[in-house]
């Protein structure tokens, strides 16, 4: 048996691992045709998810920010693209971890991550059009009308920003998180057990 401070390394030492994969997937993007050429699908949250399951939803939070962090040093976005990836991946990893941890059965972490995926397409919509656009705008100076032609090149009839928002990036982030969400089921169950010790 265990004992709290072991424990404890255990925990440490899994969420930096876990960390150190969300980086390196982090650079692993793939582009989507039917989505604007800045908006590229990772899989950087199969690690938060996995440690939420883990360890607990904080350890999500956590893998999530200090992915950013790491990830901000050499990005050229200006810090924007790190705080809509953590803001989202936080999210999402601390609503299934909350949801996962009352209940650890397989049907309980399949709620927990559609439901996560749900929350993160759902606050993503807000985060993008008071938050992360206008960043765009204002310190990165991309114009907004440059930004609404790239949806309006896919779907020339995308009126603003928000519809674009609506149309576009509220399923793309929801399949995102169901594509995440699927490959954590495949592969947690062992992972798990070395994650927690267990033999």
């Amino acid at each position: 048996m265990e004992t709290k401070q072991s424990t404890k390394i255990r925990t440490v030492t899994g969420t930096a691992m876990l960390t150190a994969v969300a980086v390196g997937l982090q650079y692993i993007e793939i582009s989507i045709p039917i989505m604007p050429s800045f908006i590229k699908l990772d899989f950087s949250d199969l690690p938060e998810l996995i440690g939420a399951f883990a360890y607990g939803p904080l350890a999500g939070v956590l893998i999530a920010l200090l992915k950013n962090l790491i990830h901000m040093a050499v990005s050229q976005s200006g810090f924007v693209g790190e705080l809509s990836n953590f803001l989202l991946g936080a999210s999402f990893s601390l609503v299934a971890g909350l949801i996962y941890k009352h209940k650890k059965t397989k049907g309980e972490a399949m709620i927990a991550s559609v439901a996560a995926s749900l929350v993160m397409a759902l606050i993503s919509v807000p985060f993008n059009y008071f938050v992360i656009y206008p960043l765009y705008y204002n310190v990165l100076g991309f114009p907004q009308a440059a930004v609404l032609q790239m949806y309006q090149i896919i779907l020339p009839k995308t009126k603003s920003i928000l519809q674009a928002l609506l149309i576009f990036n509220l399923p793309f982030t929801f399949v995102k998180g169901l594509i995440v969400s699927i490959i954590t089921m495949v592969i947690y169950k062992p992972l798990s057990s070395i994650l927690k010790g267990k033999k």
